[in-house]
């Protein structure tokens, strides 16, 4: 079973061509209740490879998720269209010189995590606004395979073998409950929306909120109509600048249960705001779903370096 986990996250990767990826966001709305979409961060689009340095998510939506008994948990306003899906997410953050066995003092430590998330996107259309929830579970270490998964990818493509593994993050449980609010301020048209949005996050693997705008110009997808008011064709760009306030980490600080690590970043170098730019294009045609797209995030550790990652997201409408 390991090696099955373990081959499958590899090959999703080479199919493909970090903070953790936004799915939820509205400039990444599909118009269905049912979709099949692939997301895949990496930084090395940069010519880089520390930090966040590479993610990859599975996200399902589907009408008969409704019946998840997870969905109890989350927040249904009245009168909202709602739809339910479901994600399975690995993330992987390296320091700079992950090449070598010795801890990296004053970087980030090693760190993985994999997780499966129940997530909800409730929809007002009189308000023009849009409520998303989700629960996130899985573990945060060893047992998440990101060794594993790099390394192989490292062989594969002649790189340089990461050799710091042994001095990761050790395995916790991710139990984290996440809720946002976006607003629609203005829209002209099908040819430019823009949005207000408030994030918060609350568990064992982070405990943040998150503050900014976000912004899209083209042909758009009005995300907070109905899906059966929507086009069939859309091809726009989008830009989300963010404030991130910052309360726990446990890819820097370590789980909450598990203290046994070989290293990991005291609480007073955690940068408490960090400020954070996301843009890129989108092209939905048909029943597919195309995106590309980059983000800035500035230093979430005293003695860090801002991180850069791109990545391209994949999906089909049912």
């Amino acid at each position: 079973m390991r090696g099955i986990i373990i081959l499958v996250l590899i090959l999703s990767q080479q199919l493909s061509t970090a903070q953790k990826i936004d799915n939820l966001a509205a400039f990444r709305d599909i118009n269905s209740e049912s979709y099949f979409r692939i997301n895949y961060d990496n930084d090395i689009f940069f010519a880089t490879d520390k930090n966040y340095t590479q993610g990859i998510s599975f996200e399902l939506m589907l009408p008969s998720i409704r019946m998840n008994p997870l969905n109890y948990l989350f927040y249904k306003p009245e009168l909202s269209i709602i739809r339910y899906g479901l994600i399975i997410e690995h993330n992987s953050f390296t320091p700079n010189r992950y090449n070598i066995q010795e801890i990296q003092f004053g970087d980030r430590p090693f760190a993985s995590t994999l997780t499966f998330k129940s997530f909800m996107i409730a929809t007002d259309t009189l308000k023009a606004s849009r409520i998303t929830s989700s629960l996130n579970l899985g573990i945060i270490g060893p047992a998440a395979f990101g060794d594993e998964v790099q390394t192989a990818i490292h062989e594969v493509t002649g790189s340089l073998i990461p050799m710091g593994w042994k001095n990761q993050i050790k395995n916790d449980v991710v139990f984290n409950y996440e809720i946002g609010y976006e607003k629609k301020l203005l829209k002209y048209r099908d040819l430019f929306s823009l949005q207000t949005n408030v994030n918060g996050e609350l568990g064992t693997l982070l405990t943040n909120v998150s503050v900014g705008l976000s912004t899209a110009l083209g042909i758009i997808n009005a995300p907070f109509s109905s899906t059966t008011a929507r086009n069939s064709f859309a091809l726009y760009i989008y830009a989300q600048p963010l404030v991130n306030i910052i309360g726990y980490d446990a890819t820097l600080q370590g789980g909450l249960f598990n203290r046994n690590n070989p290293y990991t970043i005291s609480s007073e170098k955690i940068e408490r705001f960090t400020g954070q730019l996301s843009f890129g294009i989108v092209l939905k045609f048909k029943s597919f779903y195309i995106e590309y797209s980059s983000t800035i995030l500035t230093k979430n550790i005293s003695t860090g370096t801002a991180s850069k990652w791109a990545g391209i997201n994949l999906g089909v409408l049912f």
